[in-house]
Protein backbone atom coordinates (compact mmCIF):
# COMPACT_ATOMS: atom_id res chain seq x y z
CA UNK A 1 0.00 0.00 0.00
CA UNK A 2 1.42 3.39 -0.99
CA UNK A 3 2.35 5.97 1.62
CA UNK A 4 -0.03 8.46 -0.03
CA UNK A 5 -2.97 6.06 0.38
CA UNK A 6 -2.09 5.45 4.03
CA UNK A 7 -1.99 9.23 4.50
CA UNK A 8 -5.41 9.68 2.88
CA UNK A 9 -6.85 7.00 5.17
CA UNK A 10 -5.24 8.54 8.26
CA UNK A 11 -6.64 11.96 7.39
CA UNK A 12 -10.14 10.69 6.68
CA UNK A 13 -10.00 11.55 2.96
CA UNK A 14 -10.39 7.92 1.84
CA UNK A 15 -12.71 5.31 3.28
CA UNK A 16 -10.62 2.12 3.72
CA UNK A 17 -12.12 -1.06 2.32
CA UNK A 18 -12.13 -4.30 4.29
CA UNK A 19 -9.11 -5.44 2.27
CA UNK A 20 -7.25 -2.22 3.16
CA UNK A 21 -8.02 -2.73 6.83
CA UNK A 22 -6.89 -6.36 6.75
CA UNK A 23 -3.62 -5.40 5.05
CA UNK A 24 -2.88 -2.73 7.67
CA UNK A 25 -3.74 -5.07 10.55
CA UNK A 26 -1.52 -7.77 9.07
CA UNK A 27 1.38 -5.33 8.62
CA UNK A 28 0.99 -4.24 12.26
CA UNK A 29 0.81 -7.88 13.44
CA UNK A 30 -2.37 -7.04 15.34
CA UNK A 31 -3.69 -9.70 17.77
CA UNK A 32 -6.69 -11.79 16.59
CA UNK A 33 -9.19 -10.14 18.93
CA UNK A 34 -8.26 -6.69 17.60
CA UNK A 35 -8.45 -7.93 14.00
CA UNK A 36 -11.99 -9.19 14.63
CA UNK A 37 -13.09 -5.94 16.31
CA UNK A 38 -11.63 -3.56 13.71
CA UNK A 39 -12.79 -5.71 10.77
CA UNK A 40 -16.34 -5.55 12.13
CA UNK A 41 -16.10 -1.76 12.36
CA UNK A 42 -14.75 -1.59 8.81
CA UNK A 43 -17.69 -3.58 7.49
CA UNK A 44 -20.10 -1.20 9.25
CA UNK A 45 -18.25 1.77 7.73
CA UNK A 46 -18.68 0.28 4.27
CA UNK A 47 -22.39 -0.49 4.76
CA UNK A 48 -25.22 2.03 4.83
CA UNK A 49 -28.83 1.27 5.75
CA UNK A 50 -31.62 3.69 4.92
CA UNK A 51 -35.06 2.76 6.16
CA UNK A 52 -38.22 3.70 4.30
CA UNK A 53 -39.42 5.97 7.11
CA UNK A 54 -36.28 8.09 6.79
CA UNK A 55 -36.67 8.30 3.00
CA UNK A 56 -40.28 9.42 3.37
CA UNK A 57 -39.31 12.02 5.99
CA UNK A 58 -36.80 13.56 3.59
CA UNK A 59 -39.29 13.35 0.76
CA UNK A 60 -39.49 10.89 -2.09
CA UNK A 61 -38.59 13.68 -4.50
CA UNK A 62 -35.25 14.08 -2.69
CA UNK A 63 -34.61 10.38 -3.20
CA UNK A 64 -35.11 10.81 -6.96
CA UNK A 65 -32.58 13.66 -6.98
CA UNK A 66 -30.07 11.39 -5.22
CA UNK A 67 -30.61 8.61 -7.75
CA UNK A 68 -30.24 11.08 -10.62
CA UNK A 69 -26.87 12.17 -9.21
CA UNK A 70 -25.74 8.55 -8.87
CA UNK A 71 -26.67 7.83 -12.49
CA UNK A 72 -24.92 10.99 -13.68
CA UNK A 73 -21.68 10.02 -11.93
CA UNK A 74 -21.71 6.37 -13.10
CA UNK A 75 -20.84 4.88 -16.48
CA UNK A 76 -21.96 1.25 -16.31
CA UNK A 77 -25.13 0.44 -14.41
CA UNK A 78 -26.66 -3.01 -13.96
CA UNK A 79 -30.16 -3.52 -12.56
CA UNK A 80 -31.63 -6.80 -11.36
CA UNK A 81 -35.41 -6.36 -11.02
CA UNK A 82 -37.11 -9.15 -9.16
CA UNK A 83 -40.72 -8.02 -8.75
CA UNK A 84 -41.33 -4.63 -10.39
CA UNK A 85 -40.19 -2.48 -13.31
CA UNK A 86 -37.79 0.31 -12.37
CA UNK A 87 -38.76 3.94 -12.88
CA UNK A 88 -36.16 4.36 -15.63
CA UNK A 89 -38.16 1.98 -17.84
CA UNK A 90 -41.68 2.76 -16.65
CA UNK A 91 -44.56 4.53 -18.35
CA UNK A 92 -46.08 7.51 -16.49
CA UNK A 93 -49.13 5.43 -15.51
CA UNK A 94 -46.93 2.65 -14.13
CA UNK A 95 -44.83 5.17 -12.17
CA UNK A 96 -47.92 6.69 -10.56
CA UNK A 97 -49.37 3.28 -9.71
CA UNK A 98 -46.09 2.09 -8.18
CA UNK A 99 -46.21 4.98 -5.70
CA UNK A 100 -49.94 4.88 -5.00
CA UNK A 101 -49.45 3.06 -1.67
CA UNK A 102 -47.31 5.87 -0.21
CA UNK A 103 -49.02 8.06 2.41
CA UNK A 104 -46.77 11.00 1.42
CA UNK A 105 -47.20 13.41 -1.49
CA UNK A 106 -45.75 11.62 -4.51
CA UNK A 107 -46.04 14.33 -7.19
CA UNK A 108 -42.36 15.31 -6.97
CA UNK A 109 -41.31 11.67 -6.93
CA UNK A 110 -43.34 10.93 -10.07
CA UNK A 111 -41.84 13.95 -11.84
CA UNK A 112 -38.36 12.96 -10.68
CA UNK A 113 -38.69 9.39 -11.94
CA UNK A 114 -39.86 10.54 -15.37
CA UNK A 115 -37.13 13.20 -15.57
CA UNK A 116 -34.46 10.61 -14.80
CA UNK A 117 -35.41 8.62 -17.91
CA UNK A 118 -33.50 11.08 -20.12
CA UNK A 119 -30.25 9.45 -18.95
CA UNK A 120 -31.09 6.38 -21.06
CA UNK A 121 -30.37 8.41 -24.20
CA UNK A 122 -26.86 9.36 -23.06
CA UNK A 123 -24.77 6.99 -25.17
CA UNK A 124 -21.69 7.56 -22.99
CA UNK A 125 -23.42 5.35 -20.41
CA UNK A 126 -24.21 1.63 -20.51
CA UNK A 127 -27.31 0.10 -18.95
CA UNK A 128 -28.22 -3.54 -18.45
CA UNK A 129 -31.64 -4.39 -17.02
CA UNK A 130 -32.50 -7.95 -16.02
CA UNK A 131 -36.16 -8.49 -15.18
CA UNK A 132 -37.96 -11.62 -14.11
CA UNK A 133 -41.15 -12.53 -15.95
CA UNK A 134 -42.95 -11.81 -12.69
CA UNK A 135 -41.59 -8.23 -12.63
CA UNK A 136 -42.91 -7.57 -16.13
CA UNK A 137 -46.31 -9.25 -15.78
CA UNK A 138 -47.21 -8.33 -12.19
CA UNK A 139 -50.50 -6.36 -12.44
CA UNK A 140 -49.34 -3.06 -10.97
CA UNK A 141 -51.64 -1.33 -13.48
CA UNK A 142 -54.65 -2.39 -15.55
CA UNK A 143 -54.22 -4.99 -18.29
CA UNK A 144 -54.24 -2.39 -21.07
CA UNK A 145 -51.74 -0.16 -19.26
CA UNK A 146 -49.55 -3.19 -18.63
CA UNK A 147 -49.59 -3.97 -22.36
CA UNK A 148 -48.43 -0.39 -23.03
CA UNK A 149 -45.66 -0.87 -20.46
CA UNK A 150 -44.49 -4.01 -22.24
CA UNK A 151 -44.49 -2.12 -25.56
CA UNK A 152 -42.26 0.51 -23.97
CA UNK A 153 -39.78 -2.14 -22.82
CA UNK A 154 -39.67 -3.51 -26.35
CA UNK A 155 -39.04 -0.05 -27.78
CA UNK A 156 -36.27 0.77 -25.29
CA UNK A 157 -34.52 -2.51 -26.07
CA UNK A 158 -33.50 -1.01 -29.44
CA UNK A 159 -31.38 1.72 -27.81
CA UNK A 160 -27.70 0.99 -28.56
CA UNK A 161 -26.52 1.53 -24.97
CA UNK A 162 -29.42 -0.30 -23.27
CA UNK A 163 -29.66 -4.07 -22.81
CA UNK A 164 -32.93 -5.43 -21.49
CA UNK A 165 -33.26 -9.10 -20.63
CA UNK A 166 -36.06 -11.19 -19.16
CA UNK A 167 -35.72 -14.38 -17.14
CA UNK A 168 -38.86 -16.37 -18.03
CA UNK A 169 -40.64 -18.57 -15.53
CA UNK A 170 -39.12 -22.03 -15.59
CA UNK A 171 -35.67 -20.85 -16.62
CA UNK A 172 -32.87 -22.38 -14.59
CA UNK A 173 -30.79 -19.89 -12.66
CA UNK A 174 -27.53 -20.52 -10.77
CA UNK A 175 -29.18 -19.41 -7.53
CA UNK A 176 -32.52 -18.24 -6.22
CA UNK A 177 -32.80 -14.43 -6.31
CA UNK A 178 -33.92 -12.80 -3.09
CA UNK A 179 -33.79 -9.05 -3.72
CA UNK A 180 -33.77 -6.31 -6.32
CA UNK A 181 -30.31 -4.75 -6.59
CA UNK A 182 -28.32 -2.26 -8.67
CA UNK A 183 -24.56 -2.26 -9.35
CA UNK A 184 -22.94 1.11 -10.10
CA UNK A 185 -19.69 0.57 -12.01
CA UNK A 186 -17.45 -1.39 -9.64
CA UNK A 187 -18.00 1.14 -6.83
CA UNK A 188 -20.99 -0.05 -4.85
CA UNK A 189 -24.25 -2.00 -4.80
CA UNK A 190 -27.68 -0.87 -3.62
CA UNK A 191 -30.12 -3.54 -2.44
CA UNK A 192 -33.83 -2.84 -2.15
CA UNK A 193 -36.04 -4.41 0.50
CA UNK A 194 -39.61 -3.69 1.58
CA UNK A 195 -38.26 -1.82 4.61
CA UNK A 196 -35.57 0.30 2.96
CA UNK A 197 -32.32 0.15 1.02
CA UNK A 198 -28.84 -1.14 1.80
CA UNK A 199 -25.62 0.21 0.26
CA UNK A 200 -22.53 -2.01 0.14
CA UNK A 201 -19.20 -0.41 -0.80
CA UNK A 202 -16.72 -3.15 0.00
CA UNK A 203 -15.07 -4.43 -3.18
CA UNK A 204 -15.67 -8.07 -2.33
CA UNK A 205 -19.40 -7.45 -1.85
CA UNK A 206 -19.55 -5.65 -5.21
CA UNK A 207 -17.71 -8.51 -6.88
CA UNK A 208 -20.06 -11.05 -5.31
CA UNK A 209 -23.13 -9.27 -6.66
CA UNK A 210 -21.46 -8.84 -10.05
CA UNK A 211 -20.96 -12.60 -10.30
CA UNK A 212 -24.57 -13.17 -9.25
CA UNK A 213 -25.73 -10.75 -11.94
CA UNK A 214 -23.63 -12.50 -14.60
CA UNK A 215 -25.23 -15.82 -13.64
CA UNK A 216 -28.72 -14.39 -14.15
CA UNK A 217 -27.65 -12.89 -17.49
CA UNK A 218 -26.95 -16.38 -18.80
CA UNK A 219 -30.58 -17.35 -18.07
CA UNK A 220 -32.15 -14.29 -19.71
CA UNK A 221 -33.63 -13.63 -23.15
CA UNK A 222 -32.37 -10.56 -25.01
CA UNK A 223 -32.93 -8.84 -28.35
CA UNK A 224 -35.49 -10.37 -30.68
CA UNK A 225 -36.21 -13.25 -28.29
CA UNK A 226 -37.14 -10.71 -25.63
CA UNK A 227 -39.31 -8.71 -28.03
CA UNK A 228 -41.18 -11.81 -29.22
CA UNK A 229 -41.95 -12.77 -25.62
CA UNK A 230 -43.08 -9.23 -24.77
CA UNK A 231 -45.34 -9.16 -27.82
CA UNK A 232 -46.98 -12.41 -26.68
CA UNK A 233 -47.59 -11.09 -23.17
CA UNK A 234 -48.81 -7.74 -24.47
CA UNK A 235 -51.30 -9.45 -26.78
CA UNK A 236 -52.54 -11.56 -23.87
CA UNK A 237 -53.16 -8.40 -21.82
CA UNK A 238 -55.08 -6.75 -24.66
CA UNK A 239 -57.26 -9.81 -25.15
Amino acid sequence: MSQSKVSRIENGKTRPSLVDVEQILRALEAPPELVAEVSALARLANTEWRNLRELRRKGLGTRQAELKALEASSTNMRYFLLSMITGLLATPEYVRASLAHSPADTSKAVAGKLERQAILYDTSKQFTFLLTEQAIRWPVVSALALAEQMDRLSSLSYLPNVRIGVIPLGAKTPRTPLNTFTIYDTSFVTIETSAGSLVLRDGRDVQSYSKEFEGYEESALFGEELRVRLAEWSAACRS
